[in-house]
């Protein structure tokens, strides 16, 4: 496939460019510092610097004639709380002028439901991290009303916490919903999680949990 990654200095952002590009992808990653990223392989990786996120003009050539667009963006700090909705906005309409439709964005276990029959510490320390984390989820859910609206095939993919782990492949998901007892997932996991949700029919227009 031909995808981009916004995001791609990140976590969950290098991951996924690291892989696309080992799975035979060609990878377009949207970055604001080349140098901390660190994949190269040859002329399947193109890099775009983008200066500025919040221009859908700008960011048009950057997704004009992909396949899908896959998205690590948010902030890096308490100071950055509202960039997950507002560049995701952009990216959005950056899609549409061009007429690409799958879009994969990074959301969070929280904004799901809590399972029936989920276990005890997690039914009482979900709510307190929504709690303490409420203005970085309620940037996510607004994100997440972006992408309703939206004519994109879009998939939220809402990981529990993330952690510096190798990369396994072995991962449970849940669309819709979140996986019982699912407390973490490694970055490297989640990447590989967003990939395969890449070309996935049932997870278009759904979120989908994914953890251990």
């Amino acid at each position: 496939m031909r995808i981009t990654v916004f995001g791609a200095t990140g976590g969950v952002g290098r991951e996924i460019v690291g892989q696309g590009l080992a799975a035979g992808h060609h990878v377009t990653a949207v970055v604001r510092d080349p140098a901390r990223l660190p994949a190269r392989h040859g002329d399947r990786l193109e890099v775009i610097v983008a200066a500025r996120l919040d221009d859908p003009e700008a960011l048009r050539p950057a997704v004009a004639g992909r396949d899908a667009v896959l998205s690590g963006l948010g902030p890096r700090g308490r100071g950055q709380v509202g960039v997950a909705s507002s560049l995701t906005r952009s990216v959005l309409r950056a899609m549409e002028a061009e007429g690409v439709r799958r879009f994969l964005a990074v959301s969070a276990a929280p904004l799901g439901p809590v399972p029936e029959d989920e276990t005890p510490w997690l039914r009482v320390l979900t709510p307190l991290v929504s709690w303490v984390l409420r203005a970085h989820y309620a940037d996510l859910r607004a994100m997440e009303a972006a992408l309703r609206d939206s004519a994109a095939d879009w998939t939220s993919v809402r990981p529990p916490r993330l952690v510096d782990a190798p990369l396994t492949g072995r991962y449970r998901t849940a669309v819709d919903a979140n996986p019982r007892g699912g407390a973490r997932i490694a970055r490297a996991d989640m990447a590989h999680a967003m990939l395969a949700l890449t070309t996935d029919p049932a997870a278009v227009r759904r979120a989908v949990g994914v953890a251990y």
